[in-house]
C-alpha cells in the first residue's frame, strides 16, 4: 500500500478553544516543501465583504523561545 503524500498540503479545523476575538477561527497544519507549519485563520470583514486572514509559523518555532543563540569561543574569555 502506498503512503499518502502530504507535501504542499494542509488542513484547518474550527478552533473549539476560541475564547477571545483575537483568537483564530480555524487552526491546523500545513506542509510546504516538506516542512511542517502551524496555520491560523481568521474570518474578517472588509470593504468588499468577508475575507480570510492567515498566519503561518514553522512547527519548530516555539512560542516564547528565542531562536537565536549567543555564540562565543573560549579564546574571548580573559581567564
Amino acid at each position: 500500500m502506498t503512503q499518502y503524500d502530504n507535501t504542499n498540503r494542509g488542513a484547518a479545523f474550527k478552533n473549539e478553544r476560541k475564547e477571545k476575538d483575537t483568537h483564530p477561527n480555524y487552526t491546523g497544519s500545513l506542509n510546504v516543501d516538506g516542512k511542517d507549519h502551524w496555520i491560523s485563520i481568521w474570518i474578517k470583514e472588509g470593504k468588499k465583504g468577508k475575507f480570510l486572514s492567515l498566519s503561518v509559523k514553522a512547527k519548530e518555532d516555539k512560542p516564547g523561545v528565542s531562536q537565536s543563540r549567543d555564540v562565543f569561543d573560549d579564546d574571548s574569555i580573559p581567564f
